[in-house]
């Protein structure tokens, strides 16, 4: 294998999902080319290791020396991130969203508890499922009530669900997230059950951060995590921000030697940056997300392909979904099947029938576009080669949302 092996995939990388292709998943977005310099910066391979005392018994803030600016950029981009989420307390070292599940739900819900969540059938994230995350910390998991038909909690349902089981934690967000929850009479129950009300906005966190979608900690969630770089255009990582004092407490208690070891500091000055730019043009990028959304939902549904919905408006995310079934039953494949053949034409979607617009939106795209897009995808749906008609698309593109 030649010394420049990695060099030279990279820049395949680059300019393959940088340049030649129109990227649709809801789970990636792409970063601006300073937060992009700052993951390249020394921070990557530098370590700290916070500690209480040291051998001899004496206080110590850190074993390691070296680390000033470390922790300065930790607590940077913990204030701008209170200020974007309009919050009292951030926390900005979890390494994925998965994790700061992890450390949200070990902080608030102890061995033996209850914990409430979407199911999976229902389109919820599966780590919430008792094989995952309850299983690990001896918890029991229990699936809140969902309507098909709205694509939604049933919100009745779940109230009395809540005061019923007395869960001690219920926790709110979704991997198919289309549509914001009535948290209000949510909040109620939970304060008569004793729960905890907690939201995974992993999905929606540009949303939020933007003013766009909801308000979680506003409408009563004890505390908001999630990813940040779905929806939220930064590095791959974690985040949680939270009202309580008491929530912040215990999850400072579960990072070090618990949940967190290390701390990977370029990923947070990579995150400082990207909320520096969400505090900034957050709000205009949320909004032409959604619009871009429902744009998109409705001018492929009138090409004949079968977005769900649209009775409802498609969507109020960054997401769109797809009715598998009759793909299957139109283009005589599976949507695996059908994945694999978009991708040939360099439209890039997830094998489980989402459409996101994040990335293309920060990008630049706006709903003028979007006829023109949903032709392309039209083109590659029914099997032929959209290659040149998506580099063309894609070079009017490079990065509307900068400083």
């Amino acid at each position: 294998m030649k010394n420049t092996y990695f060099l030279e995939k990279a820049r395949a990388q680059d300019k393959w999902r940088l340049h030649d292709s129109i990227n649709l998943l809801p789970s990636e977005n792409v970063t601006s080319p300073q937060l992009r310099a700052l993951l390249s910066s020394d921070f990557g391979h530098r370590y700290t290791l916070p500690v209480n005392a040291d051998f001899a018994g004496d206080f110590i803030e850190n074993s390691y020396r070296g680390t000033r600016l470390s922790s300065e950029i930790e607590e940077s981009a913990e204030r701008v991130a209170c200020e974007v989420f309009r919050s009292k307390f951030a926390c900005v070292q979890p390494l994925s969203g998965h994790i700061a599940a992890m450390i949200v739900i070990a902080s608030t819900a102890p061995k033996g508890e209850v914990v409430c969540s979407v199911a999976p059938d229902n389109g919820g994230y599966d780590g919430y499922a008792q094989d995952y995350i309850p299983d690990l910390f001896g918890l029991s998991a229990c699936r809140l009530p969902f309507d098909a038909k709205s694509h939604n909690l049933d919100i009745e349902a779940t109230n009395q669900l809540i005061r019923d089981k007395e869960p001690r934690l219920v926790v709110l967000g979704a991997s198919f997230f289309l549509f914001p929850y009535d948290m209000k009479p949510i909040k109620e129950a939970c304060v008569s059950a004793g729960s905890t009300l907690v939201y995974d906005g992993s999905h929606v966190l540009g949303l939020i951060a933007g003013g766009e979608f909801q308000k979680p900690l506003k409408e009563g969630a004890d505390a908001l995590y999630g990813s940040t770089h779905k929806s939220f255009f930064g590095p791959q990582g974690g985040l949680i921000v939270t009202d309580g004092e008491e929530i912040d407490a215990a999850v400072r208690k579960n990072l070090t030697w618990r949940i967190v070891d290390n701390i990977h500091w370029n990923r947070v000055a990579a995150l400082g940056q990207a909320l520096l730019e969400a505090k900034k043009f957050g709000p205009a990028y949320a909004k032409q997300v959604v619009k871009n959304s429902k744009r998109l939902g409705k001018e492929l549904a009138e090409r004949g392909f079968p977005i769900m919905f649209g009775d409802l408006g498609y969507t109020e995310s960054h997401q769109l979904l797809i009715d598998q079934k009759k793909v299957k039953k139109k283009f005589r494949m599976t949507f695996n099947d059908f994945s694999v053949r978009m991708e040939k034409s360099n439209i890039i979607i997830d094998s489980v029938a989402r459409l996101g617009t994040a990335e293309m939106t920060r990008l630049g795209m706006k709903e003028r576009d979007i006829p023109e897009l949903a032709d392309i995808f039209m083109e590659a749906a029914a099997g032929k080669d959209a290659k040149k008609n998506v580099r063309r698309f894609r070079d009017r593109y490079d990065m509307a949302f900068v400083f």
